[in-house]
């Protein structure tokens, strides 16, 4: 899956999508053309908004990884006792 468009963000996959590793990738190009500085202020607006909404996936992925981690650590807690 190609989440890195030719164009403006709204021609790359939906954030919704995306896995961690590539919303994080994604993010990181996303951060890497926004301090070029080289385009106009509202794809500049265009490609914040997208790196906000990358940002926000990453972090659902991470909690959703870190509530998978804690109920294992639960689950075996109670296998332990």
């Amino acid at each position: 899956m190609n989440t890195i468009g030719s164009g403006t963000p709204q021609e790359f996959t939906p954030v919704a999508q995306l896995s961690y590793e590539a919303a994080r990738d994604e993010l990181i190009e996303t951060v890497k053309i926004l301090e070029l500085g080289q385009m106009s202020l509202d794809e500049s607006l265009a490609y914040w908004e997208r790196g906000e909404a990358l940002a926000k996936r990453c972090e659902e992925h991470l909690a959703g990884a870190r509530a998978r981690v804690e109920e294992a650590i639960g689950r075996a807690e109670t296998q332990e006792q």
